[in-house]
């Protein structure tokens, strides 16, 4: 199957691809401003673990903000 430019692409493909892209980084933006905002001892292991895992596209910062960051649960 030949590679597909984007200019074949049609308005409809094209704009779906940039809003996938342009949530991608903002997940993993704010993700890294997290990381390097909270104290060591609010993440779940060593920090710098956290960084490769941030880069795995979508899935990356959704997995530190669920399973990275200690949440603390008040009650009362």
């Amino acid at each position: 199957m030949p590679k597909r430019k984007w200019k074949d692409l049609s308005r409809r493909q094209r704009a779906l691809i940039l809003v996938i892209a342009s949530i991608q980084l903002s997940l993993a933006a704010t993700a890294f401003t997290d990381l390097a905002r909270r104290p060591p001892e609010q993440v779940k292991g060593r920090k710098l673990t956290w960084v490769p895992v941030i880069m795995l596209n979508t899935i990356g910062p959704i997995i530190y903000f669920v399973f990275g960051v200690r949440h603390n649960r008040h009650r009362g």
